[in-house]
């Protein structure tokens, strides 16, 4: 399945802000990439603010174009404001729980240890990264891989931030579920209006 592999600062820049976390050469260069990315641009069209908004999205959680619009549809469909069903969505996904606990320092590799077999929820081997997980389920790192490097290093690097929808227990290496966080828990920079917009035309 096509995914994006290039160059991560570009696409930072291309938002301007480091969506795929700390980026030293985003800082050096805060500014859109390419031969006049640091000229004045003419004002973008509101589409083109929705278009780069949804894009911004796509690339955070790394989703593809048609699995972002087929949660599009679920959240449509489901009760609540759309855009925050949306959101709450991407943040019940697997790959985004692992990284988010600081198993994995980045959604790609959270989504390689879950393709790898190296994540269990409720006990049993779940490889699949879209998993949506429900309240009170446990994820933990498969016994045999409790000593992987790239687990521990993360663990060890991640500053454990406190979010207020997961628990975790350094000494089982499980976390829980606890529930879909509200819009005002999440700390990505989206604009998920302007998504709703675009899909809705």
């Amino acid at each position: 399945m096509a995914r994006y592999i290039g160059p991560k600062t570009k696409i930072a820049r291309k938002f301007g802000e480091p969506i795929y976390g700390p980026d030293k050469y985003f800082e050096r260069k805060n500014y859109p990439p390419g031969q006049h990315g640091n000229q004045r641009r003419r004002k973008t069209s509101e589409y083109g603010v929705q278009l780069k908004e949804k894009q911004k999205a796509k690339y955070t959680y790394g989703l593809l174009e048609k699995q972002f619009r087929n949660l599009f549809k679920k959240a449509s469909s489901k009760k609540g404001i759309t855009g925050e069903v949306l959101l709450g969505m991407l943040e019940s996904r697997l790959d985004n729980v692992v990284f988010r606990l600081g198993i994995a320092p980045t959604r790609a590799a959270a989504r390689q240890l879950v393709l790898h077999r190296h994540i269990t929820v409720d006990g049993k081997i779940v490889n699949i990264p879209s998993y949506t997980l429900k309240p009170d389920q446990v994820i933990g790192v498969r016994e045999k891989s409790k000593s992987l490097e790239v687990i521990n290093e993360s663990l060890k690097n991640s500053s454990v931030q406190k979010y207020s929808w997961l628990e975790w227990d350094s000494n089982s290496m499980q976390g829980k579920f606890l529930n879909v966080p509200e819009r005002s828990e999440i700390p990505e920079n989206i604009k998920e209006q302007l998504i709703v917009e675009l899909y809705s035309k």
